[in-house]
């Protein structure tokens, strides 16, 4: 049986311009066949909503590869409607790639963000090692490229985040760009300090 943590609403109906509320909790999957948030569920959930979306979002990560085609098909739903991410827990590596794609990414205070570099395991010769390397390598830029197009933070300013592991409450997310409000704070409220949350790790 496809089991899957991606939630959607009741009876969702074509061409329905009410808010539509979705919950991702889970660990982000490639095969339908194992328990987690998989691009299929999403997929087919998400184009059958209309109208403005609004996506709960927890999560500790987990494939690169089903993470970059959950971020394409909501990147691709906002010609359409517009996606809200709350990030209710957390969104941690591969899941903080699947928040960079709302059109509004809103944080509990008390929720966590981190991005680091892609990982992977691999057996084999020393070519093995060198294709190994060259596809993180060619995967972290993907995965800059939409951090930067969210946060609007140079590119080498993010590769020193992700080299690092960066761990980022709501505030630091805010003040870094990947996300754009917190939770329970009114739009345009200026928070004391977060100016001087530091742009890089010391």
């Amino acid at each position: 049986m496809n089991r899957t943590c991606f939630t959607p609403p009741a009876d969702p109906v074509p061409g329905n311009t009410a808010e539509q509320i979705f919950r991702l909790y889970g660990v982000i999957v490639e095969d339908p066949r194992r328990e987690g948030i998989t691009p299929q569920a999403v997929r087919s959930a998400l184009f059958a909503a209309g109208g403005h979306v609004t996506i709960f979002l927890n999560s500790p990560g987990g494939s690169c590869v089903a993470a970059s085609q959950i971020y394409t098909m909501l990147m691709e739903y906002r010609r359409i409607g517009s996606v809200t991410i709350k990030i209710d827990g957390a969104a941690i590596s591969a899941a903080s790639v699947v928040a960079m794609a709302g059109t509004e990414v809103i944080m509990s205070p008390t929720a966590i963000m981190m991005i680091h570099n892609p990982i992977t395991s691999v057996s084999g010769g020393c070519g093995d090692m060198g294709n190994a390397m060259e596809r993180l390598r060619e995967t972290k830029e993907g995965l800059i490229t939409a951090y930067e197009l969210k946060t609007g933070l140079p590119r080498a300013e993010i590769s020193r985040l992700m080299d690092a592991s960066t761990w980022m409450n709501a505030r630091k997310a805010v003040a870094l760009g990947f996300a754009d409000g917190i939770l329970g704070v009114r739009p345009g409220t200026e928070l004391p300090g977060l100016a001087a949350v530091p742009l890089l790790p010391d």
